[in-house]
């Protein structure tokens, strides 16, 4: 079974993953994990984000490819930008954090790597 498929069949439902297995190197994990923001979209909507990479976010070329206008890919990228807003927004580090409370929140699963990445930049 292929990811389009998976999205096809989760219609959009919340889709929790289980186990995960790098087959060369024979590794297994165990756990409750969801999928990326990215992968929580639907076939389409994935289709369209990694066109508009691979176009290097040229709507002219969005245009070209989709056979849509300008105000039609505007309107999906808002839609999407509002989707995924919540789940990629970062959380900044509290004001007076340091490395160590930065390092426990990422441990404890509030913060994910990268948002402590920024917060230790920061």
């Amino acid at each position: 079974m292929d990811w389009k498929h998976l999205t096809r069949i989760s219609e959009g439902s919340r889709v929790v993953v289980e186990g995960v297995r790098l087959p060369e190197t024979g590794i297994v994990v165990e756990g409750s994990f969801e999928l990326p923001p990215l992968a929580q979209l639907s076939v389409d909507d994935q289709v369209f984000v990694a066109a508009f990479v691979k176009s290097h976010g040229s709507i002219k070329e969005m245009e070209r490819l989709f056979g849509v206008s300008y105000p039609t890919i505007k309107s999906r990228l808002n839609r999407l930008s509002v989707a995924l807003d919540a789940e990629l927004s970062v959380e900044a580090a509290p004001a007076g954090s340091n490395k160590s409370e930065i390092l426990d929140r990422l441990e404890r699963g509030e913060i994910s790597a990268e948002q402590a990445a920024q917060a230790l930049r920061s």
